[in-house]
């Protein structure tokens, strides 16, 4: 299986899951979406996720701003391009029609009901929609607060997401997939 997790992580919560959905789903190729815009070709799985600012997707300002928070505050924990360009938004709205067979979408978000907290991966899964690719799966990872920490269990229940994820692709798409480490 051709697969690959492409994040964006503001406070690493993010990119925790990602990798946790990558060894679930048998050691695939984990890119922060910075590096993910020069990747060229069809994939037969794309797992995309970030975090949820302000109900949905992450924009440039709110990264921003979440960045500035933490280093008023002093905190150490703050993502190595953050901040950097292209973001999530942009880079999904420059993908390829032809980049995926499948997708699957997640997010990290507040341990509140998505009706107060938002989820990004329904707007990440829209925009996958819109390009023709079928999403799937969406699924939110819950932190304790804006910047985290990932409520216990959620890197297992990652892994477990990526694991279901290879499984549930067309028998055809899941003979070079190894799960059995």
């Amino acid at each position: 299986m051709d697969a690959i997790v492409v994040y964006e992580s503001v406070y690493g919560n993010t990119r925790g899951v990602a990798e946790a959905i990558a060894d679930g789903a048998g050691a695939i190729a984990v890119l922060p979406v910075q590096e993910a815009g020069g990747r060229q070709g069809m994939v037969d799985l794309l797992i995309v996720g970030g975090p949820t600012h302000v109900h949905g997707l992450a924009t440039k300002r709110s990264r921003r701003v979440g960045a500035a928070t933490a280093e008023e505050d002093g905190r150490s924990h703050l993502e190595a391009g953050a901040t950097a360009e292209p973001g999530l938004r942009t880079w999904l709205h420059d993908l390829s029609p032809g980049a995926a067979h499948h997708a699957a979408a997640f997010d990290t978000r507040l341990d509140k009901s998505p009706w107060i907290s938002g989820a990004a991966a329904r707007g990440i899964a829209r925009r996958l929609r819109r390009l023709g690719i079928d999403v799937i799966a969406t699924e939110s990872f819950l932190v304790e607060d804006t910047e985290g920490p990932l409520v216990a269990g959620e890197l297992e229940r990652a892994r477990a997401w990526g694991a279901e994820l290879a499984r549930s692709l067309p028998a055809s798409k899941k003979q070079l997939v190894d799960t059995s480490r």
